[in-house]
Protein backbone atom coordinates (compact mmCIF):
# COMPACT_ATOMS: atom_id res chain seq x y z
CA UNK A 1 0.00 0.00 0.00
CA UNK A 2 1.48 3.50 -0.44
CA UNK A 3 0.35 6.32 1.48
CA UNK A 4 -1.21 9.19 -0.15
CA UNK A 5 -1.59 12.64 1.54
CA UNK A 6 -4.47 14.69 1.84
CA UNK A 7 -2.99 17.16 -1.16
CA UNK A 8 -2.59 14.76 -3.34
CA UNK A 9 -6.34 13.50 -3.58
CA UNK A 10 -7.01 16.84 -5.11
CA UNK A 11 -3.75 17.46 -7.56
CA UNK A 12 -4.44 16.74 -11.10
CA UNK A 13 -0.30 17.28 -11.76
CA UNK A 14 -0.14 14.43 -9.43
CA UNK A 15 -2.82 12.06 -11.06
CA UNK A 16 -1.38 12.77 -14.30
CA UNK A 17 1.66 12.07 -13.08
CA UNK A 18 0.88 8.45 -11.97
CA UNK A 19 -0.56 7.63 -15.40
CA UNK A 20 2.61 8.75 -17.03
CA UNK A 21 4.70 6.85 -14.89
CA UNK A 22 2.39 3.54 -15.55
CA UNK A 23 2.81 3.81 -19.31
CA UNK A 24 6.49 4.62 -18.30
CA UNK A 25 7.81 1.58 -16.31
CA UNK A 26 4.75 -0.71 -17.89
CA UNK A 27 2.98 -1.03 -14.37
CA UNK A 28 -0.37 -2.23 -13.87
CA UNK A 29 -2.66 -0.17 -12.17
CA UNK A 30 -4.13 -2.93 -10.16
CA UNK A 31 -1.09 -4.11 -8.47
CA UNK A 32 -1.72 -1.13 -6.58
CA UNK A 33 -2.95 0.27 -3.48
CA UNK A 34 -3.38 3.94 -2.03
CA UNK A 35 -3.70 3.96 1.19
CA UNK A 36 -5.64 7.54 2.90
CA UNK A 37 -6.07 8.86 6.10
CA UNK A 38 -10.16 9.65 6.98
CA UNK A 39 -9.09 12.90 8.17
CA UNK A 40 -7.41 13.93 4.84
CA UNK A 41 -10.39 12.55 2.78
CA UNK A 42 -12.55 14.23 4.96
CA UNK A 43 -10.98 18.01 4.73
CA UNK A 44 -12.46 17.91 1.28
CA UNK A 45 -15.08 14.87 0.49
CA UNK A 46 -15.87 15.72 -3.21
CA UNK A 47 -12.71 16.25 -4.17
CA UNK A 48 -11.30 13.07 -2.91
CA UNK A 49 -14.21 10.99 -3.97
CA UNK A 50 -13.72 12.37 -7.27
CA UNK A 51 -10.30 12.10 -7.40
CA UNK A 52 -10.80 8.48 -6.23
CA UNK A 53 -13.61 7.40 -8.28
CA UNK A 54 -11.49 8.55 -11.53
CA UNK A 55 -8.20 6.20 -10.27
CA UNK A 56 -10.60 3.28 -9.95
CA UNK A 57 -11.94 3.50 -13.22
CA UNK A 58 -7.85 2.67 -14.01
CA UNK A 59 -8.01 -0.24 -11.78
CA UNK A 60 -6.22 0.99 -8.42
CA UNK A 61 -7.96 0.52 -5.14
CA UNK A 62 -8.12 1.93 -2.09
CA UNK A 63 -8.00 1.14 1.80
CA UNK A 64 -9.27 3.88 4.21
CA UNK A 65 -6.58 4.18 7.14
CA UNK A 66 -6.97 4.15 10.68
CA UNK A 67 -11.32 3.59 9.90
CA UNK A 68 -12.59 4.72 13.84
CA UNK A 69 -10.21 7.36 14.66
CA UNK A 70 -11.13 11.36 14.71
CA UNK A 71 -14.18 12.38 13.22
CA UNK A 72 -15.31 9.11 11.39
CA UNK A 73 -18.93 8.52 10.02
CA UNK A 74 -19.51 4.95 8.49
CA UNK A 75 -21.24 7.34 5.64
CA UNK A 76 -17.97 8.21 4.19
CA UNK A 77 -17.69 4.15 3.55
CA UNK A 78 -20.61 5.37 1.56
CA UNK A 79 -19.10 8.57 0.19
CA UNK A 80 -15.53 7.51 -0.63
CA UNK A 81 -14.84 4.29 -2.92
CA UNK A 82 -12.92 1.79 -0.84
CA UNK A 83 -12.05 -1.61 -1.02
CA UNK A 84 -10.40 -1.70 2.28
CA UNK A 85 -11.08 -0.72 5.72
CA UNK A 86 -7.99 -0.25 8.35
CA UNK A 87 -9.26 -0.63 11.86
CA UNK A 88 -7.98 1.89 13.57
CA UNK A 89 -4.69 0.22 15.97
CA UNK A 90 -5.99 2.03 19.11
CA UNK A 91 -9.48 -0.07 18.78
CA UNK A 92 -7.75 -3.49 18.05
CA UNK A 93 -4.99 -3.32 20.87
CA UNK A 94 -8.07 -2.56 23.33
CA UNK A 95 -9.80 -5.46 22.16
CA UNK A 96 -7.30 -7.57 25.21
CA UNK A 97 -8.65 -5.05 27.53
CA UNK A 98 -12.07 -3.82 26.87
CA UNK A 99 -15.25 -5.64 25.57
CA UNK A 100 -16.46 -2.39 24.02
CA UNK A 101 -13.17 -2.50 21.62
CA UNK A 102 -14.51 -5.75 20.30
CA UNK A 103 -17.83 -4.32 20.00
CA UNK A 104 -16.64 -1.50 18.13
CA UNK A 105 -14.11 -3.82 16.11
CA UNK A 106 -16.99 -5.92 15.23
CA UNK A 107 -19.78 -3.04 14.22
CA UNK A 108 -16.94 -1.63 12.09
CA UNK A 109 -16.30 -5.24 10.29
CA UNK A 110 -20.12 -5.87 9.72
CA UNK A 111 -20.69 -2.90 8.28
CA UNK A 112 -17.83 -3.45 6.07
CA UNK A 113 -18.70 -6.68 4.95
CA UNK A 114 -22.11 -6.08 4.20
CA UNK A 115 -20.74 -2.75 1.94
CA UNK A 116 -18.54 -5.68 -0.08
CA UNK A 117 -15.39 -4.18 1.54
CA UNK A 118 -12.20 -6.16 2.97
CA UNK A 119 -11.00 -5.06 6.97
CA UNK A 120 -7.36 -5.21 7.86
CA UNK A 121 -6.63 -5.10 11.57
CA UNK A 122 -3.97 -2.57 12.73
CA UNK A 123 -1.40 -3.20 15.39
CA UNK A 124 -1.92 -6.94 15.82
CA UNK A 125 1.44 -7.16 17.79
CA UNK A 126 0.37 -10.42 19.77
CA UNK A 127 -0.58 -14.01 19.59
CA UNK A 128 -3.66 -13.28 21.95
CA UNK A 129 -4.40 -10.01 19.04
CA UNK A 130 -4.17 -12.54 16.44
CA UNK A 131 -6.71 -14.73 17.91
CA UNK A 132 -9.47 -12.31 18.55
CA UNK A 133 -8.95 -10.85 15.24
CA UNK A 134 -9.39 -14.30 13.77
CA UNK A 135 -12.68 -14.74 15.96
CA UNK A 136 -14.61 -11.86 14.18
CA UNK A 137 -13.04 -12.96 10.96
CA UNK A 138 -11.60 -9.63 10.08
CA UNK A 139 -10.18 -10.28 6.20
CA UNK A 140 -6.32 -9.29 6.85
CA UNK A 141 -3.78 -8.46 9.62
CA UNK A 142 -0.93 -6.14 10.20
CA UNK A 143 1.34 -5.47 12.77
CA UNK A 144 4.69 -6.56 14.07
CA UNK A 145 3.24 -9.96 15.13
CA UNK A 146 2.47 -10.76 11.87
CA UNK A 147 5.70 -9.46 9.89
CA UNK A 148 7.72 -6.55 10.96
CA UNK A 149 7.70 -3.82 8.30
CA UNK A 150 10.40 -4.10 5.47
CA UNK A 151 11.47 -2.10 2.30
CA UNK A 152 10.19 -2.94 -1.23
CA UNK A 153 13.41 -3.25 -2.68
Amino acid sequence: MINLSGVSLGDDAFRIFLIEQLANFHLSSQCICFEITETAAVRNLSQAAEFMHHLKKLGFSFALDDFGSGMSSFAYLKTLPVDYVKIDGKFITDMALDEAAIAIVEAIHNVAQVMGLQTIAEFVETKELSGLVQTIDIDLMQGYYIAEPSPLI
